[in-house]
């Protein structure tokens, strides 16, 4: 499966980047696990110049990807508390005002949307998010969307049955907003599900399922993201995931995990031959920058078990916690590593 513009191994972040410390308030976004429900008390500008300074952060994210190198742009979430909780708190059926509890992936319990109805989608939240990314780039596009099952156990049920059949209302509500951002111009979307790898016993009971009913219809290329947490929260990390073979039953084409980190075993992608693998291959654990040899060895890692043109390079998972400098680093070195992935595999052709 090779890259639309004949790119092997290009370079995508996997979400996020470093936002600006005028636009939110690093030092409190750190000292707490990423906010379920709403968290406006993180943004440092007036309510009524938000949008504008959000917008301004995602210009200067989009800017630092290209100077970087990166061929595949996303907005960086500078629009977004968490990954999730921008989506989950927009849709119906939840409960803002008096919200629920659930254990986070560490065990303590944090607030989460209370699910008091139907869940159901009421308007597109992330098209404009899409449409000004578009027009601010040439380059191919990706947009994230928390995935169904993560949103599930993100959430207190007062209201369905059972935790399935939440996800699968969840998985309608992605389903319209990602068909959507497709239509908005996107050329990739992804789906955030890293409690695929937190629950993994309810991951095998219909965690793949809630992700097909995501998907249901949608033609464009999508991916899926699974990993271990954010590094600079979750600092133990095992070595191997607990649900992983299980997705390449899935439709979507792509799925992103991080290997930098956790030092994973890659033989694991032999059990994935229908994927392309966005390649974690930044460790976002440390601050030092990796030079571009060490990020092209670590995409040599994978290539027993994936050839290049299954590939796609990237951090290990989002960059929202590092210093700005070190994330416009770790980027700069992200594409030269791959350039040199690229050259190796020209002189062995």
């Amino acid at each position: 499966m090779s890259q639309a513009d004949g790119t092997i191994v290009p370079t995508s972040l996997v979400g996020s980047y470093a936002q600006p410390d005028w636009l939110i308030d690093r030092a409190r976004l750190k000292d707490r696990f990423p906010p379920r429900v709403r968290a406006l008390e993180l943004w440092r500008i007036d309510p009524r110049f938000l949008e504008e300074a959000q917008d301004d952060a995602t210009v200067i994210a989009i800017r630092d990807q290209e100077r970087a190198g990166l061929d595949i742009l996303t907005d960086g979430e500078m629009r977004r508390e968490s990954y999730s909780n921008r989506f989950a708190t927009a849709l119906d059926g939840v409960d803002l005002d008096d919200p629920g509890t659930a254990l986070d992936r560490s065990g303590h319990p944090t607030p989460v949307p209370r699910v008091i109805g139907p869940i159901r989608r009421r308007h597109p939240v992330q098209v404009r998010d899409v449409e000004f990314l578009r027009a601010h780039t040439d380059r191919r596009i990706k947009i994230t969307v928390p995935g169904p099952f993560t949103m599930a156990q993100q959430a207190q049920n007062d209201f369905y049955e059972s935790d399935e059949e939440l996800a699968l209302a969840y998985a309608a509500a992605v389903n319209e907003e990602v068909a959507d951002l497709f239509a908005a111009g996107a050329d990739v979307v992804q789906l955030d599900e890293p409690y695929l790898q937190a629950r993994p016993e309810a991951a095998r009971r219909h965690g793949v399922l809630a992700l097909e009913r995501a998907l249901d219809g949608i033609t464009g290329t999508t991916a899926v993201h699974v990993c271990f947490g954010y590094a600079a929260i979750i600092h133990e990390r095992p070595s191997g995931y607990s649900f992983l073979p299980e997705l390449d039953a899935g439709s979507f084409a792509q799925l992103s995990i991080e290997t930098a980190q956790s030092a994973l075993d890659l033989s694991v992608l032999e059990q994935l031959p229908s994927k392309t693998i966005i390649l974690g291959v930044i460790d976002l654990a440390s601050h030092e920058v990796e030079t571009p040899q060490i990020v092209a060895d670590r995409i040599a890692r994978a290539i027993p078990y994936k050839p290049l043109e299954q590939l796609v390079a990237a951090p290990d998972c989002g960059m929202k916690y590092l210093p700005r400098d070190v994330a416009f680093a770790k980027l700069q070195a992200l594409a030269a590593g791959a350039a040199i992935a690229r050259q190796r595999a020209r002189d062995v052709a």
